[in-house]
């Protein structure tokens, strides 16, 4: 499935802001395609950050498109048969196995996000693409030619610009015309990731991290708690969600003490406390960040584009959001090169029909699962053990972007004209 021929060189010139998922995929795929690839990120240096992530199968045939990449991605990614369900004080409520899902839908890659993106990021590096550190953009600024940036007091211009610095990009003000803030969702997850010695030395919770990698959630009232062990149990992983009003200006991303996790779970299944005690002081405390979505994602005179979290942030309980962003690259470089240098704002706006439809159905999918999980009764959830799995759709999961904007862009583009049958040609017509 890895494709690396290297096709004709297409003219088409574009900056990428940010070397997330979405900014690299974007890159990648564009880069694909021939079009010549700039990515300016502020960090000034890679660092192996973060912790638990998913991507789904409808991401995971990206990742096998670009050679070499699934071979070094699969010793690092989580290998567990399924999800055990549990309710707050302990007891089973069911198991959801990924078997036939894998065999339809194909591959998932999950696992610590520092890992797989430096696996990613020195793909991008070693395929030729320009990658500049420790260039903070301050300015967009679009014509109907032309596009750029101004970071580091320096002028970049391109073709087109991808804005993929994540939901507080300095692009959302160019495309919306106001500087929009970001809200708090109400909720925060306390995240960690850490050695397994200590869990596998207590009979209760070795099973965790022994015999392989194990998943399993714990869900209570307007609190779930989800633990995993990765590479064979190596190290293990947990993020628990919970009730948060903190002011996200203020406060986004913050450790907070450990012992704040123990009064939110108080009360909770002995096993569960019995991770926390054996777990490193202290914990990230992410506040997740509500966004309405945005009329548009791209700008006035089409030639910048949100994409990823710049466009449409996720809850993580739709497990979406890293593969959304990547679909956004794969449906770029397509829509780039379909629409050529001559045509990039009709390739912008192509883009845009062909994804919007699509991610807001994705993005209902982890508001209805945090509010199965989190307002669940107990009593019912017992009797009917397939109301709270994970609704993993075949509209969702087996899904090629790339594949897809290739055979819809024609239409697209003849609709673009009129906005409202565009989006609608998009719609998900069948979610389970």
């Amino acid at each position: 499935m890895a494709s690396s021929a290297h096709p004709a060189k297409s003219g088409v010139r574009v900056i990428v802001v940010g070397a997330g998922f979405a900014g690299l995929t974007a890159a990648i795929e564009c880069h694909r395609k021939g079009h010549d690839v700039l990515i300016l990120e502020s960090f000034p240096e890679l660092k192996i950050l973060g912790d638990i992530i998913s991507f789904a199968p409808n991401s995971g045939r990206i990742f096998q498109r670009w050679p070499g990449v699934d071979a070094k991605l699969d010793p690092i990614i989580h290998k567990s048969d399924g999800l055990l369900m549990k309710t707050y004080l302990g007891e089973t409520l069911t198991k959801q196995t990924w078997d036939a899902e894998r065999l339809a839908y194909g591959k998932a890659y999950n696992g610590h996000r520092g890992e797989i993106h430096e696996i990613v990021y020195h793909h991008a590096l070693d395929i030729g693409i320009n990658i500049r550190l420790g260039y903070k953009v301050d300015d967009y600024f679009e014509t109907e030619g032309e596009a750029g940036v101004v970071a580091n007091g320096e002028r970049f211009v391109g073709d087109v610009v991808l804005a993929a610095d994540g939901v507080r990009s300095k692009g959302r003000t160019i495309v919306l015309g106001y500087e929009d803030k970001p809200k708090s969702s109400g909720y925060a997850i306390y995240r960690t990731w850490f050695d397994s010695a200590r869990l596998a030395e207590d009979p209760d919770t070795a099973w965790m991290v022994t015999n392989g990698d194990r998943h399993c959630a714990w869900l209570g009232p307007d609190i779930h708690f989800i633990a995993a062990s990765i590479k064979n149990g190596k190290d293990f992983s947990w993020v628990c969600t919970h009730k948060d009003e903190a002011d996200v200006e203020e406060s986004w991303q913050a450790h907070a003490p450990l012992a704040d996790a123990l009064k939110v779970l108080e009360g909770w299944d002995p096993v569960v406390l019995k991770i926390l005690k054996a777990t490193p002081d202290p914990l990230i405390d992410w506040k997740l960040v509500y966004r309405e979505p945005l009329p548009t994602w791209i700008s006035p005179k089409r030639r910048i584009a949100l994409i990823g979290d710049a466009a449409h942030p996720f809850l993580p309980t739709s497990i979406q959001g890293a593969s959304q962003a990547m679909e956004d690259g794969a449906t770029l470089g397509v829509c780039l090169t379909r629409g050529g240098k001559t045509h990039v704002q009709e390739a912008v706006a192509a883009f845009e029909a062909l994804r919007y439809e699509r991610v807001l159905a994705a993005q209902k999918t982890g508001e209805k699962t945090r509010d199965t999980w989190h307002k669940a009764d107990w009593n019912e959830a017992k009797k009917d053990p397939e109301s709270i799995k994970l609704k993993r759709g075949s509209w969702l999961l087996n899904f090629d972007a790339e594949e897809y904007a290739e055979e819809n862009y024609s239409r697209t583009v003849a609709l673009l004209n009129d906005p409202v049958a565009v989006r609608a040609l998009h719609r998900p017509n069948a979610i389970e």
